[in-house]
């Protein structure tokens, strides 16, 4: 059944890294808006938090392929055709590309890139048949690379085109697919990239720690900054919502002040232009 301006409890929805942050505020919007929410959770413990109403917890580590083809067993085995997916698992694993070991890259591209298209490749059979949606949730990162998210940016840069291929393919077959696009936001995941940038940090050799002093002391305050001046995660939810509910949704919703006028700065900027701004920002 193809998406309408008003949902039925009849209808699931799929939400990705529902223990926090925008998957926690999406699963409980999703539920006020009247779907049942499978909501991603990877541990026991936070499964018992989310649990709500509408919103049924399922464990799922979307770099498990047992998980995965598990979650796609249980939506196919509901009678309620599933409207949307909703990608948000990620992780934020930011060092200097030159001191960033590959192990490191491999686990955040595993989780950012490779987990999402395998939740969407064991979900899509079921969005084909109810002409559901995909929405994925993205980052003024997948825009602009800022120096220290090297990483973080490649996995969104890369979902940025890995949607955009997916829309071109399935649309003609009734399945929507949106990108979220939010700009600083007071998540967990900030917590935890900083102090996944401080366990790297700890890590480069000497020299390397000279060399980019500078730069992590502008990366720790821009995403201490985020952490105090960012959005709440429900604005992010309210942007999930409508991607869903709106009868034509748009392909990309940036979501607050500065992840728009950052879209728009990588249209109408050279790139050394773009460099000094990006470069003044964090201070550096």
């Amino acid at each position: 059944m193809n998406a309408t301006n008003s949902s039925t409890p009849a209808e699931l929805v799929v939400v990705t890294g529902a223990s926090t942050g925008i998957g926690r505020a999406s699963a409980r919007r999703l539920a006020a808006d009247g779907f049942h929410v499978l909501a991603g959770v990877r541990t026991e413990a936070a499964a018992a938090e989310v649990k709500a109403g509408r919103v049924e917890p399922v464990l799922l580590d979307i770099t498990d392929e047992g998980q995965v083809a598990a979650l796609a067993d249980r939506v196919g085995a509901d009678r309620r055709p599933l409207r949307a997916v909703v990608n948000n698992a990620g992780i934020a694993v930011n060092a200097p590309i030159e001191a960033l070991p590959l192990p490191e890259w491999r686990r955040q591209f595993d989780v950012s890139v490779f987990g999402q298209v395998a939740v969407i490749q064991a979900l899509l059979p079921a969005l084909l048949r109810s002409g559901g949606r995909v929405v994925n949730i993205g980052s003024t990162g997948g825009k602009v690379a800022m120096p220290g998210f090297g990483a973080y940016s490649g996995a969104k840069f890369a979902m940025e085109a890995i949607s955009d291929s997916l829309r071109r393919e399935v649309e003609p077959f009734g399945v929507s697919v949106a990108v979220i696009v939010p700009g600083a936001v007071r998540t967990r995941l900030t917590e935890r990239g900083g102090a996944t940038a401080a366990r790297l940090a700890e890590a480069m050799t000497p020299e390397q720690r000279t060399r980019y002093a500078g730069l992590m002391t502008a990366f720790r305050a821009t995403t201490e900054s985020w952490g105090t001046g960012g959005l709440d995660a429900s604005v992010v939810a309210a942007a999930v919502s409508k991607a869903i509910h709106e009868r034509k949704p748009r392909t990309r919703y940036a979501v607050g002040r500065d992840a728009a006028v950052m879209t728009r700065l990588t249209h109408l900027v050279s790139d050394r232009l773009l460099d000094r701004m990006v470069r003044r920002t964090m201070g550096l």
